[in-house]
């Protein structure tokens, strides 16, 4: 294994722009829920005739399924993530909405609206958008998320978060029939320092002011553990969540 400072410095110096986390390919892997949601979400896509996706990052997720249908709309809070999916989702509307918005669209909009990992999911908003019968399909972060790799630089910290009751019961107030509701714990595992300053500087809101010479010596300390164990391993939690807007008459 390459150096500590080496290593460090390559993880600060990499982009970290878009929701894809190719850099990390050899050197952090994350179990997948056992649902498969960009499977499922592909399935939902080909049979729907105007789609919403929020929160898309980059277009990572929207830009690999097989088939968008006629009319495929993206939103994005961040300029330079908007301007990714502009250039790798041709077909498709990219409108940026800051995040807290409201949605600029319509009453009853969509039939489909999905999100993979969304910053706050809006339920009355999502409902508004949502035609009669149409679908809520999301992948939400769970409570507790790399706590593991949070406490290692923050020391003990409240391990709330978000809970899939609660997000259920909100997506019922706002009037959806919640039909699915999952949870899984995943394994995270990173295997050199470099890839930990990555995965920080991508999820900023783990340790909020995180900066590689505010915490060089825990940095120091965790290229330590994973020279002397292989590798520094932390859990993520994943909630799957679908949910329809009734019809006009109260049925599906």
């Amino acid at each position: 294994m390459r150096d500590f400072e080496e290593l460090v410095a390559e993880g600060a110096a990499a982009d970290v722009g878009g929701w894809g986390f190719g850099w990390l390919d050899g050197r952090a892997t994350e179990e997948r829920p056992p649902w498969g949601y960009a499977r499922l979400l592909a399935d939902r896509l080909r049979t729907a005739r105007v789609a919403l996706d929020i929160d898309t990052g980059g277009g990572e997720i929207i830009g690999g399924m097989p088939v968008l249908p006629p009319r495929m709309v993206v939103t994005e809070g961040w300029p330079p993530n908007a301007e990714r999916a502009r250039e790798r989702l041709p077909a498709a509307e990219v409108v940026e909405v800051a995040p807290g918005a409201p949605l600029p669209f319509g009453d009853g909009e969509f039939d489909l609206v999905s999100s993979r990992h969304p910053v706050t999911p809006d339920f009355p908003e999502i409902a508004r958008v949502l035609a009669p019968g149409g679908t809520y399909f999301g992948q939400h972060v769970g409570p507790g998320s790399a706590f593991e790799l949070i406490e290692w630089f923050l020391g003990p910290v409240p391990r709330h978060g978000r809970d899939p009751e609660r997000e259920a019961a909100a997506a019922r107030d706002a009037g959806l029939d919640v039909v699915r509701l999952e949870t899984a714990r995943c394994r995270m595992e990173f295997s050199d320092v470099g890839a930990v300053v990555w995965i920080l500087r991508r999820c900023v809101w783990w340790v909020p002011d995180f900066s590689v010479e505010r915490y060089h010596d825990e940095l120091r300390r965790m290229d330590a553990h994973i020279r002397e164990n292989g590798s520094f391993v932390a859990h993520s939690t994943r909630t799957l969540l679908e949910a329809r807007r009734m019809g006009i008459d109260g049925g599906h």
